[in-house]
């Protein structure tokens, strides 16, 4: 058997084959020898570092003292809002229970002058209905329910409800000469406003300076809806 036929070791018996195949076998060899290798990323100065760690620990810092603010401004609101619920709990009640101590006015008044006293019956009744009405004025004061003292004092729209004007000359004008129905305050809040005359006419009304004498002013108290 001659050279020419033998089998060569890639198991072709064409020589071209075999240079081709070996020329392409090289050619991969090659591009894969001289792919280049991943780029690595430089490293970081130490200062760099040291400069970016802190920015990080200042950022959560900020974060930490933002939260905590947030917290303890929920934790105040929380206490307001727990104290006002305490302090004006008792709003509805107190304005339906008013009208008790408007019957015990009327009842009072509706007793003609000096026929109490003609009648010893009559009396006792009504000084009976007179020590009611005082202590039903002191449970609701125990409670944070105050009268408003509206006589003799000016006129405060937060507190008081003109129901009809009527002149007087010799009254400073705006001044309170009548008291329909007693107004409430609870705490800062107007209860009730009270039904008032207010005069007119007369000259205007000298502010009288703190201390200098005079009717104290009347509670300052703004009127809020029910909660």
């Amino acid at each position: 058997m001659s050279n020419e036929n033998k089998p060569h070791s890639n198991g072709t018996t064409d020589p071209k084959v075999d240079a081709a195949m070996a020329d392409e076998t090289q050619m991969e060899n090659g591009a894969t020898s001289n792919q280049p290798e991943a780029a690595q990323p430089p490293l970081k100065h130490p200062d760099d570092l040291i400069a970016e760690l802190r920015r990080e620990a200042s950022d959560l810092r900020d974060r930490v003292l933002r939260a905590h603010a947030e917290v303890e401004n929920m934790r105040k609101r929380t206490e307001r809002e727990k104290e006002e619920t305490a302090k004006y709990a008792v709003t509805r009640f107190a304005r339906d229970i008013l009208t008790v101590g408007d019957n015990f006015q009327r009842a009072l008044t509706a007793v003609p002058q000096g026929a109490a006293e003609a009648d010893p019956a009559l009396k006792a009744l009504v000084e009976g209905v007179t020590m009611t009405e005082r202590e039903f004025q002191n449970v609701l004061e125990r409670n944070g329910v105050k009268r408003i003292e509206s006589l003799g004092f000016a006129f405060n729209p937060h507190l008081h409800q003109a129901v009809m004007e009527q002149a007087k000359p010799d009254v400073p004008a705006g001044t309170i000469i009548q008291e329909f129905q007693p107004g409430y305050v609870i705490e800062e809040r107007t209860l009730r406003p009270s039904m008032v005359v207010v005069a007119t006419g007369g000259f205007k009304p000298v502010k009288t300076p703190e201390g200098a004498g005079g009717p104290p002013p009347p509670p300052k108290a703004t009127e809020e809806p029910e909660a």
